[in-house]
């Protein structure tokens, strides 16, 4: 039984070999997983799971049985030891496997601390998998002290989940401002706000010297020379593509296993998609991180490996939950010089509008989900806009669309 393999069992995996069956195809299609359980959401995992508000089974991306009723043979706890392109054959932890064709969804692992710091103490967390959060959950008790190392997306949000569950909470960035790689600094302004409101102490400019501690962190250095108690630490630095079995197999790599517009990799009968796979994008190359861009990009795949012969065009947006604000964001915000606010008639309201000159690039909407929808849909189009309508509380954004 050869056919198509997919290695990677998150969302891009899933999507994948659901849309192959959708698409027609019938041959022999298997998915592998390293994690023991099915696919599964990774975004309620550090909030809606974590808070106790989502059990496991509500994770699952679909019911178990939907692989067994679609033919879909699904390895989960199973670890792929190497790939070798020339013959088409991989080697796994429980056998030996032929492809006629394969899909690398991979995904993307945490950057964690180095042991040199203490990274490896006990009460030292990342994010990213059921069990990260499932340990996490097993020292979270109200009171307790919580250092976050990070100040970018995954570490605010972790902010936002420790304080709703009672814990005391500490953020470091070692930027100037927070969430500086990704959005202005009136975004910033917003969000440092907001986590300062529910009693985040949270502190820019100052990084991590060291956890102190023997096996456990019980405390922590800053590079101000700060020491202060800690009874666990969340690491919210970052994630970087997974491309080890890639590399290993001789694909060719850049930031990311590199991917031509349809998705096919160096060798011609291997795919990628999702958190681990760059794509030209606009006379550039871009790697995108997202839940959308992960079905997206994985749908396309599996219809370019039935034939379909599609180039890959996003229509790029992400969200971010924190408190009861829903950040929703459109487009990349990259090669901005000039940022307009628009403020909304309710406290909490607002969104921020990014221009390159007059060419509107991304918006960040703050519980405006008019404002994003109008965004989003001018920036899909390529359509240009005042900056000074946008600006003006009077101007209906519905009538930007005309």
């Amino acid at each position: 039984m050869s056919g198509i393999v997919v290695i990677g069992a998150g969302q891009a995996g899933a999507s994948l070999v659901a849309k192959l069956r959708s698409e027609g195809y019938d041959g022999a299609v298997t998915l592998i997983g390293e994690e023991p359980v099915p696919p599964y959401q990774r975004p309620p995992l550090s909030k809606k799971y974590l808070l106790g508000e989502m059990d496991l089974e509500r994770l699952f991306l679909r019911p178990e049985s939907f692989y067994a009723d679609n033919a879909i043979t699904l390895r989960t706890g199973c670890r792929v030891e190497s790939i070798d392109t020339a013959n088409r054959t991989m080697t796994t932890s429980t056998g030996n496997l032929t492809y006629d064709q394969l899909a690398l969804t991979t995904g993307s692992i945490p950057r964690r601390l180095p042991a040199s710091i203490g990274g490896t103490l006990d009460g030292v967390h990342v994010v990213r998998s059921l069990s990260d959060v499932d340990g996490l959950a097993a020292d979270v008790t109200p009171g307790a002290r919580v250092l976050i190392v990070g100040g970018g997306y995954i570490g605010l949000e972790a902010a936002a989940v420790a304080s709703k569950l009672g814990l005391s909470v500490m953020l470091v960035e070692m930027a100037d401002r927070i969430l500086q790689r990704v959005a202005a600094p009136e975004t910033s302004d917003y969000f440092r706000d907001l986590h300062r409101q529910h009693g985040v102490d949270l502190r820019e400019g100052v990084g991590l010297d060291r956890l102190l501690g023997d096996t456990r962190v019980t405390g922590a250095r800053l590079t101000d020379g700060t020491e202060l108690p800690v009874d666990l630490v969340i690491v919210g630095v970052g994630i970087t593509p997974d491309t080890a079995l890639a590399e290993a197999a001789g694909l060719t790599l850049d930031n990311g296993i590199w991917v031509n517009a349809q998705g096919r990799t160096s060798d011609p009968h291997v795919w990628s998609a999702g958190d681990c796979a760059s794509f030209p994008w606009q006379d550039s190359r871009i790697r995108l991180e997202s839940v959308q861009n992960a079905i997206d990009q994985a749908e396309l795949v599996a219809r370019n490996m039935l034939g379909g012969g599609q180039d890959y065009d996003p229509k790029v947006w992400f969200w971010s939950d924190q408190y009861d604000v829903k950040l929703q964001i459109a487009g990349l915000n990259t090669g901005y010089d000039r940022v307009v606010i628009r403020t909304g008639a309710r406290a909490g309201v607002a969104s921020h509008w990014y221009f390159a000159g007059d060419r509107l690039l991304a918006v960040d909407a703050m519980n405006d989900p008019r404002a994003y929808m109008v965004g989003k849909r001018l920036i899909d189009a390529g359509k240009t806009v005042d900056p000074a309508a946008v600006a003006d509380p009077a101007t209906d954004l519905k009538a930007l669309l005309g």
